[in-house]
């Protein structure tokens, strides 16, 4: 059997194989990989921008994660074609921290991880190419239209960041999802007229 190496199945196997070694084999390598924004710039730490979204809080946060690429990154790899899925990847995952940075840059004891930030990016490119989609949500047995998904994505991901609990970076959800609706509008504005016909009939 013939598996194509793809940006995204690249992506997927690298953030499964390092979460897992940092969570059940060597919890060091989920601490050296950690942002801390106070740091950030102190030390030169830019490397931490990326190495933070290659390890997860728990199994749950991890799952969580992986299932969301899984549905979305891959057809979306088809769309766009793997060289603009993995910038947009790239860029979610930086640019979902710099609201990080800006809020907790002076605080040292401050410390986040997870590749939340890319992947909501990813999801949001997904939605505007494919607004038609509907998704099925753990124990609600209704399909969701993808912009109403969208929409409660975004108030799930401010309540949760006003809640702050624990090193799992919910700001960087919001910061992700305006990067892939950024990135479509920069490198595809013609994908947005498409979205503007469908719903303008």
């Amino acid at each position: 059997m013939n598996v194509e190496l793809t940006a995204a199945a690249f992506i997927f196997a690298l953030t499964l194989l390092v979460s897992l070694a940092g969570l059940f084999i060597q919890p060091a390598i989920v601490e050296k990989a950690l942002l801390r924004p106070y740091w950030l710039v102190r030390r030169r730490e830019y490397e931490k921008l990326v190495t933070s979204g290659l390890v997860h809080a728990d199994l749950m946060h991890l799952g969580f994660n992986m299932l969301t690429f899984y549905f979305f990154a891959f057809p979306l790899e088809r769309r766009i074609g793997s060289l603009p899925f993995l910038l947009l990847y790239l860029l979610g995952l930086v640019a979902s921290e710099v609201g990080t940075w800006l809020k907790h840059r002076d605080n040292p004891d401050y410390a986040t991880l997870g590749a939340s930030g890319a992947i909501s990016a990813v999801l949001f490119a997904y939605i505007v190419y494919y607004p038609g989609t509907e998704l099925f949500l753990f124990l609600i047995p209704i399909p969701i239209p993808a912009p109403l998904f969208a929409v409660a994505y975004l108030a799930y991901t401010y309540w949760s960041a006003r809640q702050a609990r624990g090193r799992i970076n919910h700001d960087a959800h919001l910061g992700g999802a305006f990067t892939g609706l950024a990135f479509v509008a920069v490198m595809d504005p013609n994908a947005y007229r498409e979205l503007y016909t469908m719903f303008a009939g």
